[in-house]
Formats: C-alpha cells, sequence, structure tokens
C-alpha cells in the first residue's frame, strides 16, 4: 500500500484512538451543573394578594415642556437607583433574579411579584424569613461580608483604629480583601451605575427651566463620585420646583448589624402647592415646639436650623429603599446633622399614596379592630395631619449628643435599635405636638378630638409589618406601653378602644422614655426598653390575625413605570 493510501488510515486510526474512554485530548467538556429547583413557600400566592395593586394617580400635565422632558430623566436615573438597592439589599440578588425571571411551576407569576415587592428573597413582614429557598437573612444586607460578625468587625478597629472613620461611615461598604476587611466607599462600589444615574440628572438639569432644580441636580451628579452630599443636600433644602426630588444615599433601616449604612433611594414627585402653603405655617412652630418636649432643657437640641420646609407632593415614581416592601407615606430629609444645624430638615407628605392607604387599608382596619364607637372618628384629615406631624418630629429633640466625654450622634450610639427608637418617638410626638398646638389655638381641637383613634388604628396598620421592621417594632413598644398605661382597652370581643382620660399621659410618659434614651445615647436604656415592650401583645396579635382579608399595604402602579 502506497504511503498515500496510508496516511489516510492513519489519520483516521488516530482519530478513533483520541475519541476512546480515558483519552483525555478530546473528552468533551461538562455541562455545568443545573442549579437546585428553587424551593418557593406553599403560601405565596397569599403572600403576593397582600399587596394590592393600586394605580397611583398624578398629574404632570400642567408642568412646562422643560420640567416634563426633566421628569423623564429622572424616571430613568430611578431606575438605576433600583439596581443599586438591589446589591445592597443582598450580593446575591443578581444570581437569582434571572432563576426567578424563568420559573414557570405553580405559583411563579406571584413569586416574581413578591420578590420584586420584597427586593429579595426573604419575606419583609413576616421577620425576613425567607419565601425563596431557606438560608437566612444576612443582617448586614450587602453591606458586608455574609460571614462578618459584629464581634470580627470591632476586633479590626481595635486593632485598625485609623481605619474607624472609613468602616462607620453611611457611604461605605466593607469588604473583605485578601482575607482582610477594607472599606470601600460608594463611588468605587457602585461607580458605573452611579455614573449612569448622574448622565439622567445632567440631562435633567439641562432640560429644567427652574433654577434650583438644575442646581440640585447637578451637584448631585457631582456628589455620585465623591461622595460628599453636603453641598446638595443644602441644595436640595432651597428647592423650589414644581417637581420635586430625592435620590441618593439616605435611610440606614437596612443594616440590621449597626444600623450605619445608608441605602440608595429615590422620590421623583409633582408638588402641590396649594397644599403646602397651607402647612407651610407649622414650620415655624419648631422653636415652639422644642421648648415643650418633655423632657429636661439641657436635653433639648437648640442648635438645628429653623427653615425645615413642608411640602405635599403626589408621586410619579419611586425607586430603591423607598420602594421595597411597605410603601413610605412621607418623609424627612437631610439625615445629615450638619444640614439640620444649618437649615434644619425638609417635610414631604406624599398624597396620592396617603389617600390610596387612607382608603384600602387603614379604614377597613379601623371597622375591625376598634370599638364600633371609635370607627366613625378614623378621620383623613387627623391622619394627615398625623403622618405630618410625626415628619416633623422627626426634626425635634436630640440629634448631636456628648456621650462620656465624646461627641456623637444618636444614631451611632443606638446602632441597630436607633431607627425603631426613632420612629416610635417621631409617633408618639406627632400626637404630644399635635395637642401643644391645638391648646394654643394653631390646630383645630376637631383633629385633636379623633387623633386617638386615628392613632390607634395606624398602630394595627403598621404592626403587621411586623417587628424586623423599624416601623413596625415601633408601634409594637408604643401598644405595649399604652396598655401597661391604660391608655388602651381591649373589649372582650377583641375590639381595642383608647381610654381618654389616660392617652395624653401615656403618650407624654413614652415621649419622654425615648427622648431620654435619645439624648443619653443609652444603648443599654435601648435594649431594655426593646425587650420589655419589643414583644406583640397576645390581644393585638389575635386582632391582626381577623385582618387577613385586609391588604397589609399597597403595590402602587404608576404610569411611570410604563415610561422608556
Amino acid at each position: 500500500m502506497d504511503r498515500d493510501c496510508l496516511a489516510p488510515m492513519l489519520m483516521m486510526s488516530t482519530l478513533m484512538m483520541l475519541a476512546l474512554p480515558g483519552t483525555v485530548a478530546c473528552r468533551a467538556p461538562k455541562a455545568p451543573a443545573k442549579p437546585e429547583p428553587l424551593h418557593v413557600v406553599g403560601d405565596i400566592e397569599a403572600r403576593r394578594a397582600q399587596f394590592v395593586s393600586i394605580r397611583v394617580p398624578v398629574t404632570i400635565g400642567h408642568l412646562s415642556a422643560g420640567d416634563q422632558q426633566a421628569l423623564q430623566h429622572l424616571v430613568k436615573a430611578a431606575r438605576v437607583i433600583d439596581q443599586i438597592f438591589s446589591r445592597q439589599a443582598w450580593a446575591g440578588n443578581a444570581e437569582l433574579a434571572p432563576r426567578v425571571e424563568v420559573l414557570d411551576t405553580p405559583g411563579a407569576v406571584a413569586t416574581r411579584a413578591y420578590f420584586r415587592i420584597m427586593a429579595g428573597p426573604w419575606d419583609r413582614v413576616k421577620e425576613l424569613a425567607p419565601f425563596i429557598g431557606t438560608a437566612p437573612h444576612p443582617p448586614g444586607a450587602g453591606f458586608y461580608p455574609e460571614d462578618m460578625t459584629k464581634a470580627e468587625f470591632d476586633a479590626h478597629l481595635a486593632a485598625h483604629p485609623a481605619d474607624r472613620a472609613a468602616f462607620t461611615s453611611s457611604l461605605t461598604v466593607i469588604r473583605r480583601q485578601e482575607g482582610k476587611l477594607v472599606a470601600v466607599p460608594y463611588s468605587v462600589e457602585y461607580k458605573d451605575l452611579l455614573a449612569q444615574a448622574a448622565t439622567e440628572l445632567r440631562a435633567a438639569a439641562a432640560a429644567t427651566g427652574n433654577a434650583s432644580l438644575k442646581k440640585f441636580l447637578t451637584l448631585r451628579s457631582d456628589a455620585f463620585s465623591s461622595d460628599d452630599y453636603f453641598a446638595s443636600d443644602m441644595a436640595w433644602m432651597d428647592l423650589d420646583s414644581p417637581i420635586e426630588v430625592v435620590i441618593g444615599p439616605y435611610e440606614t433601616y437596612e443594616d440590621g448589624l449597626f444600623g450605619a449604612k445608608a441605602a440608595f433611594e429615590s422620590f421623583v414627585c409633582v408638588a402641590q402647592p396649594e397644599d403646602s402653603e397651607r402647612l407651610a405655617r407649622f414650620k415655624q412652630e419648631l422653636p415652639f415646639l422644642e421648648s415643650r418636649l418633655p423632657i429636661p432643657a439641657a436635653y433639648r437640641n437648640t442648635t438645628r436650623g429653623k427653615e425645615s420646609p413642608i411640602r405635599v407632593a403626589d408621586e410619579v415614581i419611586t425607586a430603591g429603599d423607598a420602594r421595597r416592601g411597605v410603601q413610605t407615606l412621607a418623609f424627612n430629609l437631610p439625615n445629615d446633622e450638619r444640614v439640620r444645624e444649618a437649615k434644619g430638615s425638609k417635610k414631604v407628605l406624599l398624597k396620592n399614596m396617603m389617600r390610596a392607604k387612607f382608603d384600602a387599608i387603614l379604614k377597613p382596619i379601623a371597622r375591625q379592630a376598634l370599638a364600633s364607637d371609635d370607627v366613625a372618628a378614623v378621620d383623613f384629615d387627623a391622619y394627615f395631619n398625623f403622618v405630618l406631624f410625626h415628619e416633623m418630629s422627626h426634626g425635634l429633640g436630640p440629634g448631636r449628643i456628648r456621650v462620656a466625654g465624646r461627641d456623637t450622634e444618636v444614631r451611632k450610639e443606638l446602632k441597630e435599635l436607633y431607627s425603631a427608637i426613632e420612629e416610635a418617638k417621631a409617633d408618639v410626638l406627632g400626637v404630644f405636638d399635635l395637642a401643644v398646638l391645638a391648646n394654643k389655638g394653631v390646630v383645630d381641637v376637631g383633629i385633636v378630638k379623633v387623633l386617638p383613634a386615628t392613632y390607634l388604628a395606624g398602630l394595627f396598620r403598621t404592626a403587621r409589618f411586623g417587628a424586623s421592621d423599624a416601623h413596625g417594632l415601633g408601634v409594637v413598644i408604643q401598644t405595649n406601653w399604652m396598655l401597661k398605661h391604660k391608655a388602651i382597652r381591649v373589649a372582650p370581643d377583641g375590639t381595642f378602644s383608647p381610654v381618654l382620660e389616660n392617652f395624653g399621659k401615656a403618650i407624654k410618659s413614652l415621649a419622654t422614655e425615648l427622648l431620654t434614651i435619645e439624648a443619653r445615647g443609652d444603648y443599654a436604656r435601648a435594649q431594655k426598653l426593646v425587650g420589655t415592650y419589643g414583644t406583640v401583645p397576645p390581644a393585638m396579635a389575635a386582632t391582626i390575625a381577623k385582618l387577613d382579608t385586609i391588604p397589609v399595604d399597597i403595590d402602587p402602579e404608576f404610569e411611570a413605570d410604563t415610561w422608556r
């Protein structure tokens, strides 16, 4: 056989040999292992039904063409904030989200919706228990390594005291690099996404003809790359625009380890000038209210700025920490004590959201949880004013304090308990302040008369969020306190009523306790308060169980969700 015939035969023989088992050269690569099927709780449809889909209306036709164009860019920036917050809520969201998206099992539609509402696989109204999978919620969310403990964090600071400022900053994440903990600024950790958001803010600034909005958006876009939000927060306090916008890192509820790290959020709103003007007169009462706080004068805060604008607005869209779980009714920002001392803080009431919740949730709760004589007293104006004064009360009381001879802030001393203590303080001071101003003749006394019933219905609405939520824990503390001080009565049929002769005294005594904890930065006393009053009382739990046909909250549908 000549060489020309032999060569093809040798080549074929060689190829056959390479294909034999055990021959490494042409072994096919292993297909990647399929992930385990997602385990979803059996009652996912019922959980999804707790959040009723409601269209939240807003009118934007009166805005100028430039402001309407700016809104389009702000909505796009808000969508970027959603992406950042998803990473802050849990580092694993990016990997899990595509698997949830392609689920085709029974309940898949409900699972996808609930995953979106909860911003992850843990149920925010069930003590952060998993509804997808079985892994426990990492208390540090996505801000710290999941295997990092408080003890390791504290030990690092003890060994590296120069790292304290960076590690405890609200604008850094903690990562593990080469086995060591390091602090990474937000501007580095989320650089690409923040650059996208900044581009949209600059486009919105170019579109609007409002000088104050242009200034704020330009400064805020710069802050995304510098982590210095002071100048843009100051500009936000001066914002005088038909568009009210919040975009940046603010609240620290998500950080369950230390309550230190700020989560990104966005509110894009259209101002309601007539309502805002009607309420503006209240801001001048803040110094008077500070002087009437039920604590020694030495604990009162007389250094905060007094500008404190009050605005009423309708939401166009929300994102990030403002969109997950239970929806916000109002906000009081910024949280930077330097800004509060210079200018105070701005209170923004979200009227279209408040109306949606009042009609769909609060009134139905009142009909089942309150005695029949008290149901009629649950009033939207009282509810609206209570929310307003709750937000105003965030700007009252201790902020910067001295503890053991050092300058510090309340939030740093109370750590993970700060948010619950502060939310409870704002609730009880909201009631207390309305009564103070009614006695002064500034607030209609009719509002104060129906306030106890409205406040009580609100306790049930918020308690359903669960004690893992700062607001939920705050109202559980209030309820137990009011029961102990005989300011709330439980009837044999399980309905609740305010006991008017004890109501004001109990509110005042709880305000004193909460303000004292904050003034002293007393973490141990805060722990004791939560330990004593932080469990849902049996009578309340029994009544809450009867509210299962009433939505826990709303899943807002904004027209802007469809904008592209």
